[in-house]
């Protein structure tokens, strides 16, 4: 695994949840804090996202919203004045025009004819709002240096992982098609990965784009995250990276925040957790696939920084 899909799997949980949303007229909804992360991509027309912070994103058609840390915010027409989010409605309120995205939807447009979504009202704009379930207990840090929004606009050249994503979505929730029941899911599993790939491309002031950008700091971190169970040592880790263990420990600790070895112990166990929470594996098993040649090393090295045992914790998590 790489550091990217390792910070997203620690912290998933379950399935992706999304609507189809097609709207016209003046409107604004209210999206309440969620202990996830948000999205919103415009399919068709455009609209405003206003967050808790009073910015105003203008999206247009195939831009795409990131709330990585699922604050809450307004969305509205594309015309919304000041006063549109103390007017704005909950958006669950919105039933009936929009559709969760469980299995494929025979409708063509995810909307029935004659409600405030049907088609052909002007200023018209149709969104894919949705969810991601996450555990923000042991979060990367790449995952928590996030900020608040994360704004994609659609631009010509720009991040095309993410455009074929977006369109390949669009087609699946257009109409019913064999297989949307698999195709949906994994292509939401997608976008997030090609939103947050977007975002270290063109954040340039972070300390997690700048660490996967530093050729040295990349390629331990890679490293590390390819073999965590490995028997690590500054010096062999230096080695991998091609340089000195002075150059190393220096680059790693200003980029990532602590020295390379005290980063293995923490992803070890963060890795751990999820292994608690997601497996039933017994605990020499976990111990050995995270580095520990003992159950009891790894129960000490786990007591020490969660406060409890692994047994105790996996038991908690499952309750």
């Amino acid at each position: 695994m790489d550091v990217v899909s390792d910070a997203i799997s620690a912290v998933r949980i379950g399935r992706a949840s999304s609507r189809r949303v097609r709207v016209d007229g003046t409107w604004s909804a209210r999206l309440a804090p969620y202990a996830g992360a948000g999205f919103h991509v415009v399919l068709e027309g455009g609209c405003r996202l206003l967050t808790g912070a009073g910015e105003t994103l203008a999206l247009g058609p195939g831009d795409a919203v990131l709330l990585p840390h699922g604050a809450e915010h307004v969305l509205a027409d594309a015309g919304a004045d000041a006063d549109a989010a103390a007017r704005a409605v909950p958006f669950e309120s919105w039933h009936a025009v929009s559709r969760t995205r469980e299995r494929p939807d025979p409708s063509p447009r995810g909307t029935e004819p004659g409600t405030p979504g049907g088609p052909g009202g002007p200023g018209e704009v149709e969104l894919l709002c949705g969810k991601y379930r996450l555990d923000r207990s042991r979060a990367h840090p790449l995952m928590a240096e996030l900020p608040e929004v994360v704004h994609l606009p659609n631009r010509l050249g720009r991040h095309p992982e993410l455009r074929s994503a977006i369109d390949l979505l669009g087609r699946e929730l257009g109409q019913w098609r064999p297989g949307g029941g698999i195709a949906v899911p994994g292509l939401l599993d997608l976008l997030l990965v090609y939103m947050i790939r977007a975002w270290l491309d063109q954040d340039t002031a972070g300390a997690w784009p700048a660490a996967l950008g530093d050729p040295v700091v990349a390629a331990a971190l890679r490293a590390l995250h390819e073999e965590p169970a490995a028997p690590w040592s500054n010096d062999r880790l230096a080695a991998a990276a091609g340089v000195s263990r002075a150059t190393l420990a220096r680059r790693f600790s200003a980029r990532v925040g602590r020295p390379p070895m005290a980063y293995l112990t923490w992803w070890r166990l963060t890795s751990a957790a999820a292994l608690l929470r997601g497996t039933e594996d017994p605990l020499a098993a976990v111990a050995r696939q995270v580095g520990y040649g003992t159950p009891y090393a790894f129960s000490h090295a786990f007591q020490r920084e969660f406060g409890t045992t692994p047994g105790r914790y996996r038991a908690r998590t499952a309750a």
